[in-house]
């Protein structure tokens, strides 16, 4: 080949890979995409990822090399090693590390000049692909799947009523604070708006809607239609794009200890569903099934199953890969369909196993990322047991010290300073094998779950995964919270731990994890707080986004047509349901690609401009008429989808596929291709030997199974892009 061609192919590969994965933005660029020059094309098929650690993304993809010299195209495949930062739609695909090519058709000389330019040109590009795609494909994926040790699932103590009612926690012991210029005083140790007369000692609670009075912060609470005037006028004013409550007042139910409520409007009424294999109570926001085959009652709180025979219990925790049978065959169109996402082995729950391992991620100006901490009085740490690591308590940034240095974590970047009070600065590197044995029985444990992975002279890159907002995977299923109960701190300031239980969380297929409170969102819609000296004495965890964490904002509203309850969202499936929730700029979820901490209008300053770090990098085109059928099997054999039947590339024409595959595998094939390799810049006797062996076993070895996989998994990444209405 002349030496022209070789320089082209140089600058092809070098264009091509910031398409490699799919370049899937506002304006809908598909697959495969080409890079046109003097000499010939070369046009990449979407690929096919194979492993993502971290934010080491490894993979596959066919493609096809056009030269302008030769009549027919070349068809081949490569393996690829990368890093990928992550945006809310996207992910952008740097550091490219080819560890295999193949060229099936080619000869044994054109094999090492190929390898030539690919190990030479590809390390300086950059591609992106679709989180949509990126999840799908991952689904097809050989995935490291581990459930948590240590994860605490004892049931909470759970209350029923039959009628409507909320939940009002207490963390601990009712404690009490002074409103400064006034007669009141606030509970701090609570979500919610309650306030005691001084010198009458008479409560008062508020939704901004509703008022309650009691004699006792535990209750029992009345409804009042005369509440102080002076305390009316202090209430913040609920902003005028929240939900409104409905015209009926719940009763309130004070708790002091980890509970769940489970309200009914009036009594529960039971439907069939499953072929009358399963009974649900439809007049709930709590998802309450009963298997008739067995008589068992089964309730989803936090994303875990508790079974009992009756409501008196006791209630004990079935894993989500051990229910019944049925729970499999719950339609996703009915009303409880969206429960499938807690039920494992469903496409559901699989989806968010995928959307939980894919990491959010961020390059972080050392310039514009400050920290200051603030303790209430001289700094006090705990030492965690089995660890290395003690964490500050009496503040609200997670603070850790080990080995004499100390490290933060605010909004899921890591800090560093010599002293407990700082000066900090962004971390290029944190002590990981220290951090790593934090247990889940730690309130700090969440920050196990942020990383570093880069770093420049301007720039660190950050990211994290949906464990630092408190949301885990657990045998198949996301659950919420570790179950451990984390005493809050109490000096001159009260300090908030996350909780697992009291805050009816659920999770559904739209936004994630949402925050329920038993009835409505009216009793959070007042800013949990009176206007007076709220910030005076209450100090709510940094950590993840609030008061509870779990990227809490305010909970999502639906109705369901039977009662409008906060999460019921979390166990329906509706249309309607779907429609509002695409609609509602106030949900807070933890579904990857969403709410991303980074994207917050208060961390956005210290975000570097990923598009001018990485501006040097070229894109390719999509050419329509081309189609996107083309797949490379696990043994870099090339594949043509024609109408649901499979066509192999085999000696320049494309073939019926073999309809059986042999599994004798040599040379490279017997390597495990998600594990990087250098490439020599001159291939070796044994890689040509191998290459030309790869090539004569080309039938022999085509994986037919794999490549179902990848064609159902490219399907579904398209139909979930067509969901979100890409």
């Amino acid at each position: 080949m002349p030496a022209g061609i070789y320089a082209q192919c140089r600058f092809i590969f070098a264009a091509f890979t910031l398409m490699l994965i799919g370049l899937i933005n506002a304006n809908a660029i598909e697959w495969p995409q080409e890079v046109t020059a003097k000499e010939g094309n070369i046009v990449v098929y979407q690929p096919q990822p194979e492993s993502l650690d971290g934010n080491i993304l490894q993979g596959r993809a066919a493609m096809s090399l056009e030269l302008i010299d030769r009549d027919e195209p070349i068809f081949g495949a490569f393996w690829f090693s990368a890093r990928i930062d992550t945006s809310t739609e996207n992910a952008t695909v740097r550091d490219v590390r080819v560890t295999r090519v193949r060229w099936p058709e080619s000869t044994e000389a054109d094999e090492q000049r190929f390898t030539e330019v690919v190990e030479s040109s590809i390390g300086s590009s950059s591609f992106t692909i679709s989180m949509e795609r990126l999840s799908a494909s991952l689904a097809n994926a050989k995935q490291e799947k581990q459930s948590l040790e240590n994860i605490k699932n004892d049931a909470p103590n759970i209350v029923f009523r039959q009628q409507l009612t909320v939940l009002l926690s207490y963390d601990g012991s009712p404690q009490f604070r002074e409103i400064e210029n006034s007669p009141y005083e606030r509970a701090l140790n609570t979500p919610f708006a309650v306030a005691r007369n001084k010198q009458t000692k008479k409560m008062y609670l508020s939704s901004g809607t509703f008022w309650y009075t009691a004699d006792n912060p535990m209750g029992p609470w009345q409804v009042t239609e005369y509440p102080p005037e002076d305390l009316v006028k202090m209430l913040p004013k609920p902003e005028d794009s929240e939900a409104k409550s409905s015209g009926t007042a719940p009763a309130v139910i004070a708790v002091s200890t980890p509970t769940e409520l489970v309200a009914t409007d009036g009594k529960p009424r039971w439907k069939s569903l499953t072929e009358g294999k399963l009974l649900y109570v439809s007049n709930t926001e709590t998802a309450w099934i009963r298997e008739v085959s067995s008589g068992d009652m089964y309730l989803l709180l936090s994303g875990r199953w508790f079974q009992a025979k009756k409501e008196a219990g006791p209630w004990a925790f079935v894993r989500a890969d051990k229910l019944p049978p049925s729970f499999n065959d719950i339609p996703p169109e009915s009303d409880i369909g969206g429960l499938r996402v807690s039920v494992a082995g469903t496409t559901e729950a699989d989806q968010a196993m995928l959307d939980a391992q894919i990491p959010q991620t961020a390059a972080i100006k050392r310039s514009e990322a400050k920290l200051n901490v603030e303790y209430d009085g001289e700094p006090k740490f705990d030492a965690i047991p089995g660890t290395k690591v003690a964490y500050a308590v009496n503040t609200a940034t997670q603070v850790l010290k080990i080995n004499g240095q100390y490290y933060a974590v605010d909004n899921a970047v890591w800090f560093v300073a010599s002293a407990a009070k700082g000066p900090w600065k962004v971390a290029d590197n944190v002590p990981t094998d220290e951090i790593a044995k934090i247990p889940p029985s730690s309130p700090v444990y969440n920050t196990t779950y942020v990383e570093i992975y880069d770093s420049t002279p301007e720039v660190v890159y950050v990211g994290y995964t949906p464990g630092y907002m408190w949301s885990y995977p657990y045998y198949g299923v996301p659950v919420y919270g570790t179950g451990w109960y984390y005493p809050p701190y109490w000096g001159r300031y009260y300090y908030p731990r996350p909780p697992t239980w009291g805050l009816h969380v659920g999770y559904n297929p739209w936004t994630g994890w949402n925050v329920g409170v038993s009835w409505s969102n009216g009793f959070f819609r007042v800013g949990v707080g009176w206007s007076a000296g709220w910030g005076n004495h209450y100090y709510p965890g940094r950590c993840c986004g609030g008061y509870y964490g779990g990227g809490y904002r305010r909970p999502v509203v639906i109705n369901t047509g039977d009662i409008n309850i906060g999460n019921s969202v979390s166990i329906g499936n509706r249309t309607n349901i779907s429609n509002k929730v695409a609609r509602n700029n106030n949900i807070s979820g933890n579904r990857v690609g969403k709410n991303n901490l980074y994207n917050r209008p208060e961390n956005r300053v210290r975000n570097a401009d990923t598009t001018k770090i990485n501006s040097n990098f070229k894109q390719a085109t999509h050419n329509k008429d081309r189609a996107n059928n083309v797949f490379a099997d696990k043994n870099g054999n090339v594949a043509r989808d024609l109408n649901g039947e499979w066509q192999s590339r085999d000696k320049g024409s494309w073939t019926p596929a073999p309809a059986t595959r042999d599994r004798v595998e040599t040379g490279l094939n017997n390597r495990n291709v998600n594990q990087p390799v250098t490439l020599p810049s001159r291939p070796n006797t044994e890689l040509n030997r191998s290459n030309n062996m790869n090539r004569q076993m080309n039938n022999r070895n085509f994986d037919r199974e794999s490549l179902n996989r990848s064609r159902n998994a490219r399907q579904h990444g398209m139909a979930r892009e067509g969901r979100r209405g890409r």
